[in-house]
């Protein structure tokens, strides 16, 4: 087996942005995004949350995003992944938990960069935001 390229890695993290930021403004759907993360390889999956919990911790996620996230997730509250996040300040090593766990700690590290990405949307970059990744063109097929 080859080791991916530096490049399949850049396509990774530029699929990882699109998708997790799809999710959070409401063009894709939270089980779309679990099943596009179930179908990469576990080092790959690995890879997707360390991203993600960096796409969290640019947001500034607090404890109380952390708990919104968790109900929006759909993962129990007594969740390794949940309870980690609702820490405050929240705990981070999702790619460390066992693999059996990754399923969940996607769908909390996405629903709860949601809530405090939503957050940041709506106070800061209203109608002045240049971030590419707050003007996401509507959906067109996707899931």
């Amino acid at each position: 087996m080859t080791e991916p390229s530096s490049d399949d890695g850049r396509d990774l993290r530029r699929e990882t942005e699109r998708v997790v930021n799809e999710i959070a403004q409401g063009l894709r759907g939270l089980d779309a995004g679990a099943e596009w993360f179930s179908g990469l390889a576990p080092t790959r999956r690995k890879e997707v949350l360390d991203d993600v919990a960096g796409y969290a911790m640019q947001a500034h996620i607090t404890a109380a995003d952390g708990r919104e996230g968790v109900a929006r997730s759909g993962v129990k509250p007594t969740a390794n992944p949940a309870v980690m996040i609702c820490m405050d300040p929240p705990r981070y090593g999702f790619s460390n938990l066992p693999s059996a766990e990754h399923p969940k700690a996607f769908r909390v590290l996405v629903s709860v960069f949601a809530v405090a990405d939503t957050r940041r949307r709506e106070r800061y970059c209203r109608g002045t935001c240049g971030h590419a990744w707050h003007n996401l063109p509507p959906a067109t097929g996707r899931p």
